[in-house]
């Protein structure tokens, strides 16, 4: 199952073929089938955080600001609104594209939407990071999801549910650090090196995603697993909103960032279709 295993072809980045876009498209048609916009909206889970002046981003990024440009009935005698808006690539709910650690990797652009949507499969470790808030994800963990849950599917979409989401804005929380500007004192949970060549050398999934800042912990000087997803063009989505509400399999995850050309990364909305 290895992208990168010597005398297997590896994917090109922009040549990924999967069934997620046929499940998804069901999946709408299904809700659709509901009968009622409240029905639904109901199946339906938000996992973005809004973007405002309090967004919180890498202590080392710019943050987001709006400027007001009109808000108001216009010279001509009608309602108009418009801003300006500017921000870094990584902060808030947002994804990181492959090249933002591996050189000659997808951009933001570059990375199929096939990849961005596909079935979602959680992770819970919350109790371990309530335990030890630099906890990271094992290859234990994925296997004892595994032996729950069954085998994680083909063009899977990993989220691990830290437990994180519930500290979303308060930076001292989220960054585990009474100097949270301070990147050498950052306490947070993440992936370990292991889990992400398990997950990427083990297993063909499409992409990652947790509920804090960093797809490494907060420690972490090298981004060891930023370095191995990268690698193998897989795009991870950090300060994902309301894991706690999706089930350990079932949902559809769709993640679409801002395609930004060259980019490393970008802004997204993100919703789960449950089951």
């Amino acid at each position: 199952m290895n992208r990168t295993t010597p005398g297997r072809a590896r994917h090109h980045p922009l040549s990924h073929p999967r069934s997620a876009s046929l499940a998804v498209l069901l999946a709408v048609l299904a809700i659709l089938a509901a009968g009622s916009a409240g029905a639904a909206q109901e199946r339906i889970v938000d996992l973005t955080h809004s973007f405002d002046e309090k967004t919180i981003y890498w202590p080392t990024a710019r943050g987001f600001a709006l400027e007001r440009v009109a808000h108001g009935i216009n010279e001509r005698g009608f309602w108009y609104a418009a801003n300006n808006f500017c921000a870094a690539e990584h902060g808030g709910t947002h994804m990181d594209a492959p090249i933002h650690f591996a050189a000659e990797r997808a951009t933001a652009d570059q990375v199929p939407v096939s990849r961005l949507i596909g079935p979602a499969c959680v992770i819970d470790i919350a109790s371990q990071c309530a335990a030890d808030p630099d906890y990271r994800l094992t290859v234990a963990d994925i296997l004892a999801w595994e032996k729950a849950d069954g085998r994680l599917p083909v063009g899977a979409v990993v989220l691990v549910h830290t437990g994180w989401g519930t500290r979303w804005g308060d930076p001292q929380r989220v960054f585990g650090s009474d100097t949270p500007s301070d990147t050498r004192t950052l306490h947070f949970p993440g992936f370990s090196v292991e889990a992400a060549r398990f997950l990427t050398e083990e297993r063909e999934i499409d992409a990652v995603g947790l509920d804090t800042p960093s797809l490494d912990h907060g420690p972490s000087a090298d981004f060891g697993a930023h370095q191995v997803f990268a690698r193998a063009d897989v795009p991870g989505f950090e300060n994902v909103a309301n894991l706690d509400r999706l089930p350990a399999t079932g949902a559809t995850f769709i993640g679409l960032p801002m395609k930004i050309a060259g980019g490393s990364g970008g802004p997204a909305r993100i919703v789960a279709l449950l089951p």
